[in-house]
């Protein structure tokens, strides 16, 4: 399937099925449902991490195939070519994708690190490589071998989260502020009112243990009408909400919230069901998010492990559990390609003649701004001997 093609047709899902062992999608859907139905923000974040799954789900039901959207036609495009890609395999090999597809079905895992490699794959062959399944066939570190003429490089497909470079990471956040909801609910029918309650966490959070601790202290400085609650490891302060211009938790209030506490605030609105209370909880941890820094770790630890160093080495990364906002902030602060490059000088990615970075976004075929324009960003290795290489330039030259 041409990487940028979102027309293609939908069949294949049956050969995409046919690799799972049976019932184990519609069990896995069914599972994921039951997630998305749990509480609101943890169900919104499933629904939003197992969007591939659940546009599979709609394209095999063939009345979701005549409504089926730009997005879900290139999911169902990589899913036909990981189909094909199977019957092309000998038995034993194909095992190993069902294999490597049953545990993306399986747990808190994803589809994506699979459907990343398919992709991977189609780009490289519509610049007019010949692409080899290394990785599947002849089970080496790599993924991927692509060649042009007698050039040829390895490929590692990692998928890195951005979660990793984050103090307080957003899963936990959305499971306090579940936990938390029903307590705000009745506390706000007794106290009408607006209010902002304020969480500076100098370390983040650490441990399940310390989450559970948070929701001990929170539902206490409530209860005993306190308006604070200090302690090494949070502070806690309640105060009226004062926004100019916002008068309840409409429209409007996001966006100002977002513009006040910033782009790496944690942040929850809380209504009661009567109108007249806002309970809004900001947390804050004591340190950036490193959410580029955590990306070069995991590809500093990939290099060794994944390539051979024999031929040139690309590696193609893909940053997961990343929102629009923040991808397009990464990208146009020029922080991740600061951080690529200068990973680019360390010893450790003397193998490395490129890296290309991808997200959802770009899986699924969103346009600029909010996706690469390119499909990626790509940074070439300019002290790599194959940096100059005619036949290796649409895989490695930089799009920035």
């Amino acid at each position: 399937m041409p990487f940028d093609d979102a027309t293609s047709d939908v069949e294949g899902l049956a050969g995409f099925l046919e690799l799972c062992e049976p019932g184990a999608f519609t069990g896995r859907i069914a599972e994921l449902t039951r997630r998305a139905q749990s509480g609101a923000l943890q169900g919104r974040a499933a629904q939003q991490r197992h969007a591939l799954e659940f546009a599979l789900a709609r394209l095999a039901d063939p009345a979701g195939q005549a409504r089926a959207t730009p997005l879900e036609r290139r999911i169902g495009g990589l899913a036909r070519d990981l189909a094909t890609l199977a019957e092309s395999l000998p038995s034993p090999v194909r095992q190993r994708l069902r294999d490597r597809v049953a545990a993306a079905l399986d747990g808190e895992a994803t589809l994506v690190p699979v459907f990343h490699l398919m992709r991977t794959a189609a780009r490289h062959r519509a610049h007019g490589f010949e692409v080899r399944f290394d990785g599947l066939v002849d089970q080496t570190p790599h993924d991927l071998t692509i060649s042009r003429g007698d050039v040829e490089a390895e490929v590692a497909c990692e998928t890195a989260s951005a979660e990793d470079g984050r103090p307080l990471h957003r899963g936990d956040w959305y499971a306090l502020v579940d936990r938390i909801n029903p307590e705000l609910q009745t506390w706000l029918a007794a106290h009408p009112g607006r209010y902002l309650l304020k969480m500076t966490l100098p370390d983040g959070v650490a441990s399940p243990d310390q989450l559970a601790g948070l929701h001990r202290r929170i539902s206490a400085l409530l209860k005993d009408s306190r308006r604070q609650d200090s302690s090494a490891d949070a502070v806690l302060k309640l105060d009226p909400l004062i926004l100019a211009g916002v008068q309840a938790a409409g429209a409007g209030l996001p966006a100002r919230l977002r513009a006040q506490f910033g782009p790496e605030a944690h942040l929850a609105v809380t209504a009661d069901a009567g109108g007249k209370g806002v309970f809004v909880m900001a947390a804050r941890a004591g340190q950036a998010d490193e959410v580029s820094a955590a990306l070069c770790r995991r590809m500093a630890a990939a290099v060794p492990e994944r390539l051979s160093g024999r031929k040139p080495g690309i590696l193609a990364m893909f940053l997961d559990d990343v929102d629009r906002t923040e991808w397009r902030t990464l990208r146009e602060t020029l922080e991740l390609e600061g951080a690529a490059r200068r990973f680019l000088t360390e010893a450790v990615a003397k193998p490395v003649v490129a890296i290309s970075c991808a997200s959802r976004m770009e899986l699924y075929g969103m346009a600029a701004p909010d996706a690469a324009p390119e499909g990626e960003l790509r940074f070439r290795n300019p002290l790599h001997p194959a940096a100059k290489s005619a036949a290796l330039a649409p895989a490695i030259t930089s799009s920035v």
